[in-house]
Order: C-alpha cells, then sequence, then structure tokens
C-alpha cells in the first residue's frame, strides 16, 4: 500500500481564503487559489483534498484560475496504466495576482461610483 500525505488548511489559510470570498471571489476559487499559494506544485487530486472539495468544483475553479493566467496546467504519466495526471502550480507570484485583484476592485468601484453620479444626475 502506498502512503500519501494531505495537506490541510491552517487557521491562517483559511482567514485568507475568507478575506478573497470577502472582496467577491467565489468560494472554491478562493480556496483553490490559497492551497496553490501555499502548495507551490500539487495535483488536482491533492487540490481536491486539501481544499475540501470535489472534482467538479476544483475543475471549475481552475478553469477560471486559468482564464485569468493566475496558474498554469501540466500533465504527467500516471503511475498505472490509465489517464495522465494533471498538475497545477501559480503562473505568476501571489503579489503580482493580488495587484491584479486590487486594479480589478478599483476599476469596480470607480464604475459604481460614475453610476451613482449618474443616478443623482437623474434626480436634479
Amino acid at each position: 500500500m502506498r502512503q500519501e500525505i494531505v495537506m490541510y488548511f491552517t487557521e491562517k489559510e483559511e482567514r485568507f481564503a475568507n478575506l478573497l470570498i470577502e472582496i467577491g471571489m467565489k468560494r472554491d476559487v478562493a480556496r483553490v487559489l490559497v492551497f496553490l499559494t501555499v502548495t507551490p506544485i500539487a495535483t488536482s487530486r491533492a487540490i481536491e483534498r486539501g481544499t475540501d472539495l470535489r472534482q467538479p468544483e476544483v475543475s471549475i475553479a481552475m478553469r477560471y484560475l486559468m482564464e485569468q493566467g493566475w496558474i498554469k496546467r501540466r500533465e504527467s504519466k500516471a503511475e498505472s496504466k490509465g489517464r495522465p495526471v494533471k498538475i497545477y502550480e501559480l503562473a505568476k507570484p501571489m503579489t503580482e495576482i493580488m495587484d491584479g485583484i486590487e486594479k480589478a476592485k478599483k476599476k469596480e468601484a470607480n464604475h459604481q461610483l460614475q453610476m451613482i453620479q449618474k443616478l443623482r444626475d437623474y434626480i436634479r
């Protein structure tokens, strides 16, 4: 029988994920992003176990993260016959990812403020 190490979130990582969720990131995406921040290279199975998410949830989160250009994927031959194992890692340092999130949030906030100003113009 083979032995496998399973990573779990610490309290600090839970708080990190919760802060990302509070600023508007989807829960599954936030958990996967935090997991990959702590675990530089991980298989999809390790991500499922470490984030306590199901395979479809991880797949959807991965698709979003790849669209953003935040992660990269490669495949490795499976130990036995079958499908290759997908291996994920961050494509950018977390500081750059946070800079991108901050820029998007500022743009979103400015847009909302412009919409409020337009509403104010209607009631004058």
